[in-house]
């Protein structure tokens, strides 16, 4: 049986566990061996990453080839015409290619949202805009560059899904262990004990 972490990352922790140069890492946060991040976070932003002992689990929600759906909430400057969310749909000219078709529309700021510390730059000019956006593909950095090009810089990352798996009521710094048993049959165990998942 495999076993499945979600944590939800804070801002500036990177999604490995050491770094030479001091930065603050998962090891401060989970103590788990044996353990690989499954689909990484930049530093710079935040939310649900997933880590596995399980080879065949972390490439297929990591490997491109899988087309494994991830969801992002995205704080972007100004707001977006419907124009500017239609070219996000279709797939947007990168310099690395043309990115897929995504899923792509305006919601209202997430319910329960934690506050970034440091908080974002706020220009009393410019309103901010919250977008989520779904991918199938995971170039470096894709949504940030994404919205840059249709002219909206994202100020805030927030992942909030992988495939079947949602961060739910994680708080920034805290993990939940699941026991994947199958395609179909799955559980979770934290610290409190075993509870039926919550699925989306």
């Amino acid at each position: 049986m495999a076993r499945l972490v979600l944590f939800n990352k804070p801002y500036g922790v990177l999604s490995q566990f050491t770094d030479t140069a001091g930065r603050p890492t998962l090891a401060a946060y989970l103590p788990i061996p044996g353990i690989y991040v499954a689909g990484r976070l930049d530093g710079d932003s935040e939310g649900l990453l997933a880590l596995t002992d399980d080879g065949a689990l972390q490439a297929r929600l990591s490997h491109p080839r899988h087309k494994q759906p991830k969801t992002y909430w995205a704080q972007v400057e100004g707001i977006p015409e419907e124009s500017a969310l239609e070219r996000l749909r279709r797939g947007v000219e990168l310099n690395d290619g043309p990115t897929l078709p995504t899923e792509a529309r305006q919601i209202v700021e997430p319910d329960g949202l934690w506050l970034r510390e440091p908080p974002i730059r706020q220009r009393a000019a410019i309103p901010t805009t919250w977008l989520e956006i779904t991918l199938r593909e995971g170039r470096n950095r894709q949504v940030r560059r994404m919205t840059a090009a249709v002219g909206h810089p994202t100020l805030r990352l927030i992942r909030h899904r992988i495939g079947d798996w949602i961060l739910d009521d994680l708080a920034p710094g805290q993990w939940r262990e699941l026991a994947v048993a199958g395609p179909v049959q799955r559980r979770w165990v934290d610290r409190a004990g075993y509870c039926p998942l919550r699925r989306a």
